[in-house]
């Protein structure tokens, strides 16, 4: 199964957080609101610092922002930041790995294809897109249906319930 990890997915779930307010938030704050344990929100504001994602402010007050718009960070920014270069295989381009078998390897640098559209996909989506989504999540997209007055039946009579 391909997927992103627990920290990534986490990771999301505070930017969204920090983006749908568009205000300071401290750690405590984040974790609070979101349900993640405190050491967790932590880890994963240092790592999102360090790539440029979120911006630190200090004292009273102080906590983490978005460093830029919510629309100029994507997927794949959150992903890189968290996990490192987006390399689906040891022999990708963006890989920090060594293959094993990359002299005998037959597939050897047509991964880089894929790996390339599956990063050129992650670039696309933004976490404006994430936070549009979270605002519009459990609306209803229908009519409610118009309210019917309950009837009783008893021996063959409709009666109204009021």
């Amino acid at each position: 199964m391909f997927k992103v990890n627990k920290l990534t997915d986490y990771a999301t779930v505070v930017l969204i957080d920090i983006a749908r307010t568009d205000t300071v938030r401290s750690s405590q704050r984040i974790a609070e609101r979101t349900g993640i344990p405190m050491p967790t929100v932590a880890k994963l504001m240092k790592s999102l610092h360090r790539a440029g994602l979120v911006a630190s402010t200090r004292g009273a007050g102080g906590g983490y922002s978005l460093c830029r718009p919510a629309k100029d960070i994507s997927v794949a920014d959150v992903i890189q930041a968290v996990e490192g270069p987006i390399a689906l295989t040891a022999c990708a381009d963006t890989s920090d790995e060594e293959c094993n078998i990359q002299k005998l390897c037959p597939v050897q640098g047509k991964w880089n294809r894929v790996n390339t559209a599956v990063r050129s996909a992650l670039s696309e989506v933004t976490l404006a897109d994430m936070v549009d989504e979270v605002a519009t999540f459990g609306r209803k997209t229908f009519d409610a249906p118009a309210v019917v007055t309950p009837a009783v039946v008893t021996s063959a009579v409709v009666t109204e319930v009021r």
